[in-house]
């Protein structure tokens, strides 16, 4: 969607919103950072400006024109990122696996590269189980990065992945997801939360959406901390699309339209059984396809 300006462009000049409290909102140039007042017609034409958003603005520093998005989440709202990146703890909290399939879908669903880092590296034991959980999500085609903000080790492909893109940043509290940003750029002191060590989960550091600028060109999109995500948009049929490593037997199942839940002749299944596709990745689909059939059937009466 392109919305119109009433002023020449000629005399307008082009930014990325980088944050915004009310009506104002900072907008990132080539030049520098300026904050810009957004115009009352946004609001009568009940337009919002996000973050991400690329803009032009006036001369007088008022917002006049948001130019096509190529992508917007709704929570959080951020306009043009092109890659989320998924912060969990290899231990303290243990890592949220079905969280992280929910958010793997909802990434994938937007058309965006899901990126996963699995921090507090140093708390990885040489023969810990979670070792052969994230062989399971590399085999099935995801980028994964293991890390330490503590000792800053594995930052430099953690950078090369985000150099020229907007990267939304997003986990649960308490992973370090505030730490490794601060490693990840200099001079950014985000603060950050202790862990509760009677709940295991940390107090949430980030209270607003912004994109920070990084050294090595692009952006990343500092989130508030989350515990669930909205997928109600997302249609139950479409689900297994969101799975790549069902993608070479899908097609072989007896029934066309297989959900692959509860229908004989399953190819996925069978592939299930035989180990070629990870048993626990198939328990969080089955789990999260009742889910969101559910919430779509709810959705149809309402």
């Amino acid at each position: 969607m392109r919305f119109l300006s009433v002023i020449s462009t000629e005399s307008m000049r082009e930014g990325i919103i980088i944050s915004g409290v009310s009506s104002f909102y900072d907008v990132h140039t080539p030049e520098g950072t300026v904050r810009c007042k957004a115009r009352g017609s946004f609001r009568k034409q009940q337009i919002t400006p996000v973050i991400g958003d690329r803009v032009l603005f006036s001369e007088k520093l008022y917002l006049e024109e948001i130019l096509p998005r190529t992508s917007l989440l709704i929570r959080p709202p951020v306009a043009n990122a092109d890659q989320a990146m998924l912060v969990m703890a290899c231990h303290t909290p243990e890592p949220n696996l079905f969280l992280m399939d929910r958010f793997l879908a909802q990434t994938l669903q937007q058309k965006m590269d899901p990126i996963l880092v699995f921090n507090k590296q140093d708390l990885l034991d040489e023969d810990d189980s979670l070792k052969k959980v994230l062989e399971i999500y590399r085999k099935a085609g995801f980028h994964v990065f293991e890390t330490s903000a503590k000792d800053q080790s594995g930052l430099e492909p953690i950078r090369a992945q985000l150099k020229d893109h907007i990267t939304v940043f997003a986990g649960p509290s308490g992973v370090g997801k505030s730490s490794l940003l601060n490693r990840l750029v200099p001079g950014l002191t985000q603060e950050t939360g202790d862990l509760s060590e009677k709940i295991q989960r940390g107090r949430n550091t980030t209270r607003h959406a912004r994109l920070i600028p990084l050294e090595e060109g692009g952006f990343a999109a500092d989130t508030p901390g989350f515990t669930s995500l909205d997928l109600g948009h997302l249609d139950h049929k479409e689900l297994e699309q969101y799975y790549p490593e069902f993608e070479e037997w899908r097609t072989e199942c007896r029934f066309r339209g297989c959900s692959h839940v509860s229908e004989p002749g399953c190819a996925v299944k069978e592939a299930v059984k035989k180990g070629a596709v990870s048993r626990l990745r198939y328990r969080n689909y089955t789990t999260l396809y009742q889910e969101i059939r559910k919430e779509n059937e709810e959705n149809k009466y309402q």
